[in-house]
């Protein structure tokens, strides 16, 4: 699939926005991309998951950690029929205590997706929580890399990255 259209569907929706942002590595930037914009649009939110499809052979699961990366595992289990997780960000302290929601990862493949890596502390942490329930782990498929550390921080962990667009890619 081609990167221009969803480029295009990106800047359509807003989802590529100028201004003065801080993010949440605490970074200061020029430029935002609020993938929740295009995540909540269903068109694009489709084509995302159309572009992520081709990643997906070989999978038992997919997971995201929540808020972002929620509706991007949704929009490719639909796309694809494979189940997927939720990670929470913290263990729960009621009910069942899961920090992960959804089928067991244990002995499982498990495709990690993301909406925007800057750092990759949001990834890092999925990996590590993943790993600590027996996933097997492979690759991060994320939408757009900012380009600012986190595919050096996944492939030291083992892992290989994949991003659908990257900073370059958009601002050029």
């Amino acid at each position: 699939m081609k990167k221009d259209a969803l480029i295009q569907a990106l800047q359509s929706c807003g989802a590529l926005q100028r201004g003065h942002f801080v993010l949440t590595s605490g970074a200061i930037s020029d430029y935002y991309i609020d993938i929740k914009k295009a995540s909540t649009n269903p068109r694009v939110l489709k084509l995302i998951a159309q572009h992520m499809t081709p990643f997906t052979k070989g999978y038992d699961l997919i997971a995201g950690m929540e808020l972002g990366a929620v509706p991007l595992v949704v929009a490719l289990s639909l796309e694809t029929q494979i189940p997927y997780v939720i990670i929470r960000k913290q263990k729960r302290d009621h009910g069942t205590g899961k920090q992960i929601e959804g089928p067991s990862v244990q002995q499982k493949r498990v495709l990690i997706l993301e909406d925007v890596t800057t750092s990759g502390g949001s990834i890092l942490q999925s990996i590590q929580i993943l790993k600590r329930n027996q996933a097997i782990l492979e690759d991060v498929l994320v939408v757009v890399d900012r380009e600012s550390g986190a595919r050096e921080k996944i492939i030291d962990h083992g892992l290989e990255f994949h991003p659908l667009l990257t900073v370059e890619d958009i601002l050029s």
